[in-house]
């Protein structure tokens, strides 16, 4: 099955993963965004991340479940 794709437009340097899973809408709290990342079900450009405050930057790709973010800058 096709993973959902979601372009997410940022104009800062980065942005924090727990905040960008807030801001593609995948969560509705930071909170639930914490207890996912903790549970090893987000990942980094193919790997899984632990990390909530891993910086995300232009080009990376955020897979959670059946959804695909790619982030670039504006």
């Amino acid at each position: 099955m096709a993973r959902e794709i979601i372009d997410i437009e940022i104009t800062t340097e980065y942005i924090k993963l727990d905040s960008l899973m807030k801001f593609a809408n995948l969560t509705e709290t930071g909170g639930i965004a914490k207890e996912i990342i903790a549970e090893g079900r987000v990942y980094v450009n193919g790997e899984v991340c632990l990390m909530r405050g891993k910086k995300i930057r232009e080009g990376d790709i955020v897979t959670v479940e059946d959804y695909e973010v790619h982030v670039k800058n504006i």
